[in-house]
């Protein structure tokens, strides 16, 4: 099905090509394909007022999902009754705050910006794939 790639933010470079096919692996290895699905890509601005409003949280952060469905249990997937129902959601990807942690990290941002659910499962798959050496975001975090 769908997968919308949108770049809201201009404060860091992005190549979406890139984030397409990866976050479209990772769609195929968790068995979603067929599901519609939004990547949108924001400034730390917009995604500190997103945090704000939904989460209350006055500050910046590097993801927020906003599921189609709800009540959903990890690694479980939507019962769906209609077409219309094939959707997964919108991914919101603070993509100015991954940056900014990537640099204080040393991690190379374009390598890291779509693992964040399942990571270590999904990295390896994708190394497998395509011969990368991906690593996760949380490395050296926990």
């Amino acid at each position: 099905m769908t997968l919308i790639i949108r770049n809201l933010q201009r404060a860091i470079p992005l190549r979406r090509a890139l984030l397409r096919k990866r976050v479209d692996q990772i769609r195929c290895i968790l068995g979603v394909r067929q599901f519609d699905l939004a990547v949108i890509c924001i400034s730390n601005d917009h995604i500190q007022r997103l945090n704000k409003t939904y989460r209350s949280k006055n500050i910046p952060t590097d993801v927020l999902s906003f599921p189609f469905h709800e009540d959903l249990k990890p690694g479980e997937l939507p019962k769906i009754s209609c077409r219309d129902e094939l959707n997964l959601g919108d991914i919101f990807l603070g993509v100015e705050y991954i940056y900014q942690q990537c640099q204080e990290n040393k991690e190379d941002y374009n390598s890291i910006l779509t693992m964040y659910e399942r990571e270590a499962q999904i990295l390896q798959e994708i190394n497998r794939l395509s011969g990368t050496n991906l690593q996760p975001l949380t490395k050296n975090h926990f």
